[in-house]
This record gives C-alpha cells, structure tokens and sequence, in this order.
C-alpha cells in the first residue's frame, strides 16, 4: 500500500481514535451491584445492543444508548433507570483519543486531508475531535447522513460529500462489524484495521493491520 496516494484518508472515530468508554461507564453504573462474571456479560451484551440499535432506522444517539441500556438491564436483571443512560450519553463528548493517536495523526495530516465517518451527534462529536491533536478536512456524522454505520448510507453520504469513489480513500477503523465490511462490499479496496483487541482479525476482508495509530504513516510511506 506504500505506492497508493488516497486523496482523503478516513476514519471510525469511537473506538479507533477515541478512547470510547462505555465498558468504563458501565462499570461506575452497575459494578457495585454485579460479580465479576456478570457484569462481563452485562458490558457484552450493551455493545451487543447498541450494534442491533444503530441497525434500525436512524435515531438520536440519546435513544441508541437509553433503548440498549434498557434492554441490557432487562436481560440481565438489573432496575433500569433513564437517568443511567442520561448520564452515559452526558459523559460521551468528554472522552479522549487514545494514547497512540496524535503523534501518528500529526504526521499524516501533514500529507493528507483526514475526514471522520462517525456514529454520532453533531452536537457531540466535535468535542472529541478537538482533542485528537490534528486538523480534519471534515467531520462526517450519522445524523447528517441519516444512517448510522454499518449502513451502506453513511459511506454513501461519504461518498457524496467528497466527491470522490471507494478507489479514492484509505479507510481506517478497529471494527469490521461497524466499518470493514461494509467497506469491503461498497469496494473500498484500501483499509487498515487498527488491532485494539476488541473484534477478531478477519482476513477474508482485506487490510492492512496495526497495532496503533503510530504505525499509520508507515502505511502510506511517511
């Protein structure tokens, strides 16, 4: 991939450049009155739901989170309360990148123009991109789009937004269910997958992997 030149590099945001912290949230919430063992299966079963929210018709952020909180507390036997989600939803715009981020984002920025693909509000998002340490060409979200990755929408309104096809970026995420696959089949050929250790590699995808955004210049031959 060191001969390919992208026109936009672009990214999953929560999770591959964020620190994004529900597991952390849900650990405050409900650690005090969980074991071990099922409070593992209660932060399985939120990012579960989440997923299977952001599938349906879009929504507010705010209802993706209350609506998966609900249905975790449901399965898991624990009281829901709105307020819970409230103040999960609250603390989203206060989270950082991960420690890896900023260096790497600095040295590509210098190269190339960076744009966020993200599954968030306007209202949120640009808070957490202040904090990436680099300059973004655009900041691209599911409510402008109306569709929340996997969506083939969301890449679509990408797409549309640059001007530009699926040969003309190097997309960059930590997750195939939200990113890569989707990715795949609308024929975006170059992709990096940022190991973070929270999905299984799945080659049948092709990408480039990474331990961490450090190693993103060496990608693109920085």
């Amino acid at each position: 991939m060191n001969t390919f030149r992208p026109k936009y590099i672009t990214f999953d945001c929560h999770g591959t450049l964020i620190h994004f912290q529900m597991a952390e949230a849900a650990v405050d919430l409900y650690g005090a009155q969980l074991g071990k063992e099922q409070l593992e299966a209660f932060i399985r079963h939120f990012s579960a739901y989440r997923l299977d929210e952001v599938m349906k018709d879009w929504q507010p952020y705010a209802d993706v989170v209350h609506n998966a909180l609900e249905r975790t507390c449901k399965r898991n036997g624990v009281a829901f309360k709105a307020e819970d989600a409230q103040n999960i939803y609250e603390r989203i715009p206060s989270w950082g990148p991960h420690a890896d981020v900023p260096e790497g984002l600095a040295k590509v920025a210098r190269e190339f123009p960076l744009v966020a693909l993200t599954n968030s509000m306007d209202a949120q998002i640009h808070s957490n991109v202040a904090k990436l340490g680099a300059p973004f060409h655009a900041v691209l979200t599911a409510e402008q789009a109306g569709a929340y990755k996997p969506h083939f929408r969301a890449f679509e309104y990408m797409f549309d937004t640059l001007n530009c096809g699926p040969e003309d970026i190097l997309h960059v995420s930590s997750s195939f269910r939200y990113d890569l696959m989707s990715a795949h089949d609308l024929g975006i050929r170059n992709k990096v997958w940022v190991n973070r250790g929270h999905e299984p590699a799945n080659p049948y995808y092709g990408y480039t992997e990474i331990p961490d955004i450090r190693h993103l210049p060496g990608v693109v031959g920085l």
